[in-house]
This record gives structure tokens, sequence and C-alpha cells, in this order.
């Protein structure tokens, strides 16, 4: 269970007297449960290889924010790079890592066949 881990991890930083001194009014646990969803993005990102990582910023900065600046080619590409990194498997992960409860698979993942469900199986845990 995720949860225990950062609970453990929390309790050793909190305990240490380097962490007490900078720490009054500092939020340790949400420091730390945004540098796991920090990691878990990065390695959603390594999921592209480096060609397809750097056709995705190009296109990402020809949009500047709107997709009708690009052709419909373009579109269509971009949509594809942005699907290889499974957007809501990473979502499903992410609240899955953050939420102290635990959640339905259905709400994290998709309906039971769906393309995220199936890549949360085939994941290593």
């Amino acid at each position: 269970m995720p949860g225990a881990y950062h609970l453990l991890v929390l309790r050793f930083l909190l305990k240490r007297p380097w962490v007490k001194r900078i720490a009054p009014g500092l939020p340790v646990g949400a420091l730390l449960l945004t540098a796991d969803v920090a990691l878990l993005a990065g390695r959603h990102v390594g999921r592209l290889d480096a060609t397809e990582r750097r056709r995705l910023l190009v296109l990402l900065r020809r949009a500047r924010g709107r997709p009708s600046a690009l052709s419909e080619a373009e579109r269509r590409e971009l949509l594809e790079l942005l699907a290889g990194l499974e957007p809501r498997l990473f979502v499903g992960s992410a609240v899955r890592r953050v939420s102290p409860l635990p959640l339905p698979k259905r709400v994290l993942y998709g309906a039971r066949g769906s393309r995220a469900r199936t890549a949360a199986a085939r994941r290593p845990r």
C-alpha cells in the first residue's frame, strides 16, 4: 500500500531536527505528495521516446494553447502523442497515491475493458 510507505517516510522526516527547524508552517506532507506525483508524471512522459517528446513539445509550442492554430494533420498527431502518455492512467494513479481512502477502480481507470484499465493491469506495481 503506497500510503503506508508515505507515512513512514513522513514520520522519519518529521523526527529530524533540521526538518523541525524549517517545517513550522511548511506542509512537508504536501511537498512529499507533490514530489511523488511529479515522479509519476516523469514516468509517463518517459513512455514516449526522445523524438516523440521533441515533436510533442514542438506541437505544443506551435499551438500556444489553441488547437485551431495547428493543421488537421498536426492536431491528429498531437492527439496520438498525448494518447501515448495514457492520461487517464496517470490521473488514476495520482489520485490513488494521494487519496487517503481507497477508490473504486472504475472511478480511477474507467469501465472494464477500457484502454486505461488494461494499461493499469499490465504495468508493474
